[in-house]
């Protein structure tokens, strides 16, 4: 169906090129004489959306629509109709291109626990990149499967099992100690150091099984966002900068990222709901 103003534009070309009337213009593409001679006003409110649409696209280049309204939505308050912004993000050109993917049969995994209760399931897990030099270095990443809220990212060279013992220590200062935390069997979660550390706090490490990232599907989704939100957007020079990045963005996700899966709030704002 074609939309009332394309029919606009094409009677008004009519009128233009053919010299026909404009009732017979308009007769002859189903519009009103009114429709016809509609303009539209120009609006400080949409100039507004579109500064704040272009601002956040430009430092949040991974963000699609779905991300940029429910950000203007819960995190800034305001209330604009999500058609009108939508209306003013495609006409700004700033849709993101969506690449196919391609859909393979899988055996249906067993469902994933949904926590209940904060504290109640940590899931940590490793990442890997370069420096612009090319040495390799990782990420030790930690989140609150509740709220999906990012405890604590770690970048080094070398992170072996005492210190991701020293980092989770880090965590339960100030967060508090989980019952229990979802891991898969590298050689740092399987050894006897975070062992010995979990039979003191009495913390449970529950290990998925081996060659099944979906059963930590929590903090694989993280990564993915870690991933594409920053750590494929930029070259780092040295560790110290990579951790003062990841720093702060940590921040960002935790409080000004609209979360999908906690229904467009973020982490922190999921936190509020239950304290």
């Amino acid at each position: 169906m074609v939309r009332p103003s394309s029919r606009r534009e094409r009677a008004q070309d009519c009128v233009a090129q053919r010299g026909i009337s404009i009732g017979l213009a308009c007769r002859a593409f189903g519009i009103s004489q009114t429709c016809y001679r509609y303009q539209a006003n120009p609006s400080e409110e949409n100039a507004r959306i579109a500064d704040w649409l272009v601002r956040l696209t430009h430092k949040q280049r991974n963000w699609g629509f779905g991300l940029c309204f429910l950000h203007l939505r819960n995190v800034k308050g305001f209330g604009w109709n999500h058609k009108r912004v939508y209306r003013i993000y495609r006409a700004l050109e700033l849709n993101l291109r969506i690449k196919p993917k391609r859909r393979i049969v899988r055996d249906k995994p067993e469902p994933l626990a949904v926590p209940e209760a904060l504290n109640q399931s940590w899931s940590m897990d490793f990442m890997h990149d370069s420096l612009q030099d090319g040495r390799p270095y990782r990420l030790f990443n930690v989140i609150d499967d509740y709220n999906r809220e990012g405890l604590c990212i770690e970048a080094d060279f070398s992170l072996p099992a005492e210190r991701v013992v020293r980092a989770l220590d880090r965590v339960i200062e100030w967060r508090g100690k989980p019952q229990a935390i979802r891991c898969d069997n590298g050689p740092e979660y399987v050894s006897t150091t975070l062992a010995a550390w979990a039979a003191k706090h009495g913390i449970a490490l529950n290990f998925i099984q081996p060659g099944k990232p979906q059963q930590n599907a929590y903090i694989e989704r993280y990564n993915r966002t870690v991933r594409y939100d920053w750590l494929n957007q930029y070259l780092f020079e040295s560790i110290h900068e990579v951790q003062n990045f990841a720093t702060r963005w940590l921040w960002t996700y935790n409080h000004e990222r609209p979360n999908m899966a906690l229904g467009g709030i973020t982490p922190k704002q999921k936190l509020a709901l239950v304290a």
